[in-house]
């Protein structure tokens, strides 16, 4: 199915969606119906806006085309770029996203196999990521860190706001490969490691209830920069939450309340993710129809140096751009990520149209 399907689709199913929104909001609602109506009522307007708007991009290519077939590359790129943008935008609302539905989020790497090489490319990760949410405007602030002597990662912390960020990233949960001569091996063989990478919604007291009495929170001296202030103040906390055994550590402020407040943020996320697990589980069907299940055992990506290659498994995608991807360039493969489980989601919804 190609983007010009989807947009029509989208198109004639939206403009039936906004129909019957318009006929139930007409009708006496109680307020939290009213706000939940309309609500719906003002995405499904901007889905029927971009999509409308990509047809017309679409229309206006053809005619560039048509009419003037030379020396009119540059308007015709800028519009197959506008294009692209929009069908971006059309996917990210257009795919269910309770989960991350207007939520910040946590993105979580740690080193898997491989030792220092595994730390050394969980850092790797970790710039591709800090690149990526640069060029999306998004904002950034590491909550905890593990370093290793080498300067690679244990494991690391990112909280990270912006727009639909969740829309994104969410694609990349799962166990990244790395194929590669370690800075560590004198006899020049390719090494493979790993790194794990988790994306938690940003969640709130409502979200999860944490029953105070069900925390240990010890206090200890933070390590790293910040020079005597760090080493003489317990400003870094560790908060056990008994019952589950979950451990949350954060040292990145030099208050201890700071640091305490962000703990408890990060654990209400996991706290949140394990709920939503336990509960997935029971409904594992559900998610044959996504791109992959975000398990931390499922290997998604292989980065592999000698070949200058990344390849995505989960839509059989390769890239011979490694640099330009570790750069931040992730759109080359989340792009198409989105409109892989978009087609599933819209081929869902005509085959409930035409069961109703």
């Amino acid at each position: 199915m190609e983007n010009l399907e989807i947009a029509r689709l989208i198109e004639d199913w939206s403009k039936k969606a906004l129909k019957k929104l318009e006929n139930i909001l007409s009708t006496p609602l109680s307020p939290e119906d009213l706000r939940k109506f309309s609500e719906e009522y003002s995405k499904m307007k901007e889905i029927n806006e971009l999509s409308h708007k990509f047809l017309e991009i679409e229309d206006e290519i053809a005619l560039w085309k048509e009419e003037m077939p030379d020396g009119f590359e540059q308007e015709i790129e800028k519009l197959e770029k506008q294009k692209e943008k929009t069908i971006q935008q059309l996917i990210s609302l257009v795919i269910p996203d309770e989960e991350f539905s207007g939520k910040n989020v946590f993105l979580e790497i740690r080193a898997g196999t491989g030792g220092e090489e595994a730390a050394l490319f969980a850092g790797d990760l970790l710039r591709m990521y800090l690149r990526y949410s640069e060029i999306k405007g998004w904002k950034t602030e590491i909550v905890d860190e593990s370093k290793t002597d080498l300067g690679g990662y244990k494991e690391v912390i990112v909280r990270i706001q912006g727009k639909n960020v969740g829309n994104y990233l969410k694609y990349e949960r799962g166990v990244h490969r790395v194929q590669r001569v370690p800075t560590t091996e004198s006899g020049g063989r390719i090494h493979t490691s790993t790194a794990t990478v988790a994306v938690l919604p940003e969640v709130t007291d409502v979200d999860v209830k944490i029953n105070p009495g069900d925390l240990r929170i010890d206090t200890y001296r933070a390590s790293g920069a910040g020079g005597q202030y760090v080493n003489k103040t317990e400003s870094a906390v560790r908060i056990t939450h008994i019952p589950t055994g979950i451990v949350v550590t954060c040292q990145s402020e030099r208050s201890q309340l700071q640091n305490k407040e962000r703990a408890l943020m990060v654990l209400r996320a996991r706290l949140y993710q394990l709920k939503l697990s336990e509960q997935e589980k029971t409904l594992s069907a559900n998610r044959k129809s996504q791109i992959g299940t975000g398990e931390r055992s499922e290997k998604i990506r292989t980065y592999n140096f000698p070949q200058n290659r990344v390849t995505d498994h989960r839509i059989n995608y390769t890239s011979y751009n490694l640099q330009a991807i570790l750069d931040g360039e992730l759109d080359e493969f989340v792009s198409r990520l989105m409109k892989a489980e978009m087609i599933k989601q819209v081929e869902n919804i005509i085959k409930k149209e035409e069961h109703r």
